[in-house]
């Protein structure tokens, strides 16, 4: 014969203040896994969602960036004319050179971090079809205008539309912000190619994008590309390059399981202390229990589903909390600031991860049976007679 859930609720309930303990540090280990997932999926999404697949990234062999890969201007002139470009209305090839600095800027809270401002020419809003001017307007060739992401104005200090920014050898006038839908563009600052050329003194480009034409064969252009002797260039597929970069969060996932491990250790002591604490104070009980006929069974599975019901408690309590901590960092500090290969930092909104959330119930019915299970053993071990001379 088994005992109801309602008496292990009505158990629960009546110890409250150990209970609301016992559930909190349990929250605990459900808030950190849930945020530290957050952050890695949000991440890779991100980074994962820039990449589209109809594009082509073509960059120096051997580089794993465009921080770190550079094409002279003839290599840009002679591929931009391979068969297999997209074209555009006035029938010019859908080929984007870009170029790549980092400066230093400040964060509204006073630190210094590394923003990825990328040279472009107006053909790339048509290779970049995510990203769309939303105030102001396009930079102008040879002005020192530019365009930021709508990450980079809300993250930086004095980066406003009409605002003049200090990076490189002079002094630029921001008359635009763009916004990509969440991509890590939106981290990223956009100025006339040849600007950067000259205040950098770097004639050549850091990579090349290319759109392939519908109905070409991406993997015959990116032959074509590799295969040309006059230079040393490797190609792949735009969607596949921000991947890559997005590998650069696994190895946050042994530090997230690392530290959910260790705080779980701590919270499966602290709910077996709580069922211990439970058992000794209710030897009597659980005496009477036994002579009315109820068998060791019925005792582990109640005392069992006391610990479990804390566990489920600690995790409802931990994803409300992880999901006003999401909010509070989106809203109070414009996401989390992360660095790329590219040594600059992209500003990441948190998502709630269902994988996250999944692992973090894995982790409380894993410290409630962890931590309920000696006891309830104990309990159930108990001589009736033992327990009702306690009494």
């Amino acid at each position: 014969m088994a005992l109801p859930l309602s008496y292990s609720l009505r158990n629960v309930g009546a110890r409250r203040g150990r209970t609301l303990m016992t559930a909190s540090v349990i929250a605990l280990v459900v808030v950190a896994c849930s945020l530290f997932l957050g952050l890695i999926s949000s991440l890779k999404r991100t980074l994962v969602s820039t990449g589209d697949p109809r594009n082509i990234v073509v960059m120096r062999k051997g580089s794993d960036n465009d921080g770190s890969s550079q094409l002279t201007l003839e290599a840009y002139q002679a591929i931009r004319f391979f068969d297999g470009i997209a074209r555009d209305a006035q029938d010019q090839p859908l080929a984007s050179p870009e170029l790549v600095v980092q400066p230093f800027f400040r964060t509204r809270e006073g630190g210094r971090e590394n923003v990825l401002v990328r040279g472009v020419e107006p053909v790339a809003l048509d290779v970049h079809r995510g990203v769309r001017v939303v105030a102001g307007r396009l930079f102008r060739p040879n002005l020192g205008e530019v365009v930021v992401g709508s990450g980079v104005a809300a993250r930086y200090a004095g980066v406003r539309l009409g605002s003049q920014v200090d990076f490189g050898r002079r002094r630029w006038t921001v008359v635009g912000i763009f916004d990509s839908g969440g991509t890590a563009f939106d981290s990223e600052i956009w100025a006339d190619v040849r600007d950067v050329q000259d205040d950098t003194r770097r004639p050549g480009y850091s990579a090349v994008r290319l759109t392939l034409a519908p109905g070409s064969d991406r993997r015959a252009l990116m032959q074509r590309v590799e295969s040309d002797g006059r230079f040393t260039l490797e190609a792949k597929p735009e969607a596949d390059y921000y991947r890559e970069q997005a590998d650069t969060a696994n190895g946050l996932y042994v530090l997230v399981l690392t530290l959910a491990v260790v705080m779980g250790t701590g919270a499966t002591f602290g709910a077996a202390n709580t069922m211990y604490a439970a058992v000794a104070a209710r030897t009597a009980e659980i005496g009477t229990l036994r002579a009315l006929g109820f068998g060791r069974a019925a005792i582990v599975a109640a005392f069992l589903a006391e610990s479990l019901l804390l566990a489920l408690a600690g995790f409802v309590l931990g994803v409300l909390l992880g999901g006003l901590a999401i909010v509070a960092v989106n809203t109070l500090l414009s996401g989390v600031a992360f660095s790329m290969m590219t040594f600059s930092v992209a500003t990441v909104l948190l998502h709630p991860s269902l994988g996250g959330v999944l692992l973090a119930l894995g982790f409380a019915l894993g410290i409630g049976v962890l931590g309920g299970l000696p006891p309830a053993w104990r309990a159930a071990r108990l001589r009736v007679v033992d327990a009702l001379h306690r009494a």
